[in-house]
């Protein structure tokens, strides 16, 4: 049971770091100038998302972090 668990919520937090990280990369990372940005923010710490991995995601999209780039696919 807890391993379903954690797998579902690895699945929503991979799918809300995606989202907050071309955000970021987007229009800034500050969530007062992004609406975007604040919506994605708004929803992880709605799913209980650590902050650490918030602000590790932002960071992450504004370059400041090296690691996977994501882009935006419509």
């Amino acid at each position: 049971r807890k391993g379903r668990q954690d797998a579902k919520r690895g699945k929503i937090f991979t799918k809300l770091i995606k989202e907050i990280t071309v955000s970021a990369r987007l229009g800034g990372g500050d969530s007062n100038m992004n609406p975007r940005l604040r919506a994605a923010v708004a929803a992880a710490k709605e799913e209980n998302m650590p902050s650490d991995n918030i602000t590790r995601a932002i960071k992450k999209g504004t370059g400041e972090l090296e690691g996977v780039n994501y882009e935006e696919i419509r």
